[in-house]
């Protein structure tokens, strides 16, 4: 029977149109056009606008309700364009390569001033991004400074997926073997130093992978890579008197585009150009085993307030997409200026498609929710028992297998480490991790007890609603807030070049400085700060549950103090490769560590510790020790804790793994720890001892030396020992 769908209905102004499909939603290509489909409840009037790519005048406007002459009878029909509250046309004969689109919308009400409260939000003078576009135009090369007498900045354009995979499919390495990798796209490979053909793009981290492999992660976690504008942040640099940019990307203009500048094609690129090159990267490192997990920003978009741009949501149906007051002022849960109504139907909706089609699309591995707990509220921003989206992210049939990562709190206050929503599917960005093991590292007193949670994958937070130790990700640094060597060599953040006086970025950063503010010369001074490098690198190693780096913590990258560094596309934020070579012991430092735990199923628990031998050992499976062996000391003036993981009981006991010991000592003095005893004619070995000068603070995985006393180890002053008994 022949199709009776790829013939022209009507002809608007010589274009030949039919009525389309109302779904998807979206410009999707079909046989002989295009098909446009986009929803507004609320919208009266919307016209589709076409342009020649790069030109600034539309090419032609095409209303989905008017006027329109049928084919064959040059008679008027009005309305058959829009179905319940999605209009949808399909255009013929078009060269999907060579158009950008978008639309305009009118709908009830008076137009709404800037930085006016209002519902609606339509103003026909706009033209309006498609926000299900698959590729989106107007700031294709990093930095380049728009036109900013264009009419429209950022163009929806048309994707043809015919990538080819060769046999590519996520990898789905299980989350207890994760480890996690949190890089910056642009920053990784920026810096002159990097050696790669085209700095800060998808291509130039292909050509790090070899770096990754060599460093042991087996996933990367990549900021935000959705398209977005640089050139939102209006700030000036205070000493330069450069313009400041919107560096993270935690401000999205579209969901479902890659985001352009990151390409390496250059100016002629065009929206398949830059899929093809972000899949290839993505490909590489499956080929590699590594996965990628994407950074996404559902709690918001780069529209702002009251004060902010029409790009495209506020345009097309504001009521929907936004939580609003009665007054018609943006709820700020995000910090930003708005916050995306992620339990209406159609956001949700519109969430879950974003996800799909990335997951299907691009073989995505996993995605991490920037304030996830946004994604639990209600239309006024109460937190919801059982929140909808949440739900159908946990149960999405085609999500099953991805990894789902939330930032468990948001700017309005909501902090859910612990407690989110998880329907057995979430895990969390472990703040609590972060703060207790930075306080502990610094030397304060009576955190033994909270030590022994966060190091055998938090049970006080997890255990309770039955979920493992895979719920925690592990976590020191991340990119929010200062790096590793930061964290050893300042005491308070120095933001001054943010252009806020220092007011931006967090004060609860738990950082000590060894003694000194910033760079030193001392000797004592820098060996204390790599001392504690090593010692955090280790102990993050050796915790239960999924650890994550943040990209240049292995070679001691800094950004001066600067704790929120979002704003800066400059050497402050950029990886200084030189690093590798003059840390290179450090760098050695994580590999093995690394290496150890992967080579230690007992590291890797999917379950909970029980506290108990339930294999007949002769241990429990976890034991906790102080400087006597067997005898914890939980005291508030106490700042060292040690334990022992037992072999047998790896992986619950269904693989037998060597005995790990390890004793964390941030006293200032050196201390001696009685060591448990072995069965079976095992011996102590030595992994690690942050004291020890290079290369004997740790040991390749296998090669680890026998310690000639057996009874007793003598722990450096704010230091850690990793022993493995073999």
């Amino acid at each position: 029977m022949e199709r009776i769908d790829i013939y022209p209905t009507h002809i608007y102004e010589g274009y030949k149109l039919r009525p389309g499909r109302a779904y998807p939603f979206g410009a999707t290509l079909v046989p002989g056009g295009v098909n446009f489909s986009i929803f507004s409840r609320n919208a009266s009037y919307c016209v589709l606008v076409l342009f020649e790519k790069g030109d600034d005048k539309p090419l032609i406007e095409i209303p989905f309700r008017g006027m329109f002459e049928k084919a064959e009878t040059g008679e008027p029909v009005w309305g058959e364009f829009r179905i319940g509250n999605v209009f949808c046309m399909t255009v013929f004969d078009l060269d999907y390569e060579s158009i950008e689109y978008g639309f305009r919308m009118d709908g009830p009400g008076p137009k709404v001033e800037r930085g006016q409260p209002g519902q609606h939000r339509f103003d026909p003078s706009k033209i309006l991004m498609d926000p299900y576009a698959k590729a989106i135009g107007g700031r294709d090369v990093w930095g380049q400074t728009p036109d900013w007498n264009d009419i429209y900045h950022h163009r929806s354009r048309l994707v043809f997926d015919d990538f080819d995979w060769e046999g590519d499919r996520p990898l789905e390495i299980p989350l207890e073997d994760l480890v996690v990798y949190e890089m910056h796209v642009r920053s990784f490979t920026r810096h002159p130093s990097s050696g790669v053909k085209h700095p800060g793009t998808f291509a130039a981290i292909r050509e790090k992978i070899p770096y990754l492999k060599d460093l042991g992660v087996n996933c990367v976690e990549l900021l935000p890579i959705y398209e977005f504008d640089e050139f939102e942040n209006s700030r000036i640099h205070p000493d330069t008197g450069e313009l400041l940019v919107n560096y993270w990307g935690y401000s999205t203009v579209g969901f479902f585009s890659p985001k352009a500048g990151y390409a390496a094609t250059g100016k002629s690129k065009d929206g398949t150009q830059v899929a093809d090159e972000l899949k290839t990267l993505v490909k590489e490192l499956h080929k590699n085993g590594i996965e990628v997990m994407l950074d996404v920003v559902f709690n918001h978009t780069a529209e702002g307030n009251e004060y902010g741009p029409s790009i495209s949501f506020r345009g097309i149906d504001n009521v929907t997409y936004y939580m609003l007051t009665p007054e018609g002022y943006y709820y700020n849960f995000s910090g930003t200026g708005n916050t995306l109504n992620c339990n209406n139907p159609i956001v949700r909706n519109m969430v879950l498609e974003c996800l799909r089609y990335w997951a299907a699309e691009y073989h995505i591995d996993g995605f991490r929710f920037d304030l996830a707990a946004i994604l639990g509220r209600d239309p006024w921003g109460a937190p919801l028992p059982n929140p909808p989206l949440l739900e159908a992210l946990a149960f999405d049939p085609i999500l099953g297998k991805c990894k789902l990562i939330a930032e468990a709190w948001d700017a309005g206050g909501l902090y859910q480490v612990g407690s989110f929503p998880a329907y057995g599917r979430w895990a969390e960005w472990n703040g609590k991790y972060r703060d207790d093991v930075r306080k502990f590292l610094k030397g304060d007193m009576g955190l033994a007890g909270a030590m022994s949670q966060r190091l055998q994958g938090s049970p006080d937070l997890y255990a309770w609603g039955n979920r493992g130790p895979t719920a925690s990700i592990n976590f020191i640094t991340c990119h929010d807030g200062f790096t590793l060597y930061d964290l050893t060599a300042y005491n308070g953040k120095h933001n001054e070049a943010n252009g806020e006086n220092n007011n931006d970025g967090g004060n609860d950063n738990h950082s000590w400085n060894c003694g000194w503010e910033g760079p030193s010369t001392d000797p004592a001074v820098n060996e204390l700060r790599i001392r504690q490098m090593k010692n955090a690198i280790a102990m993050l190693m050796v915790s239960q549950g999924v650890p994550m780096l943040l990209a240049g913590d292995e070679i001691a990258n800094t950004q001066d103090g600067n704790n929120n560094a979002y704003c800066h596309d400059s050497e402050l934020s950029w990886l200084n490769w030189t690093q590798l070579e003059s840390n290179a012991d450090l760098f050695r430092f994580t590999k093995n560590c690394i290496a150890f735990r992967m080579a230690h199923p007992v590291l890797r628990s999917k379950t909970h510790f029980a506290n108990q031998d339930y294999v007949g050992s002769g241990y429990a499976d976890i034991t906790w020790h102080g400087t006597q062996a067997w005898n914890a000391d939980w005291s508030g003036t106490n700042r060292s804790v040690a334990f022992m993981l037992c072999g047998k009981h790896a992986k619950g006991g269904t693989v037998v793994d060597n005995y790990v010991y390890v004793a964390l000592n941030m006293f200032w003095d050196a201390l001696p720890f009685t060591l448990p005893g072995l069965r079976d004619d095992m011996k102590w070995h030595v992994f690690v001892n942050t004291s020890a000068p290079s290369p004997e603070d740790s040991w390749q995985p296998g090669s680890e030396p026998l310690i000639e006393d057996q009874s007793r180890f003598v722990v450096g002053g704010r230091s850690v020992v990793i022993l493995v008994g073999k």
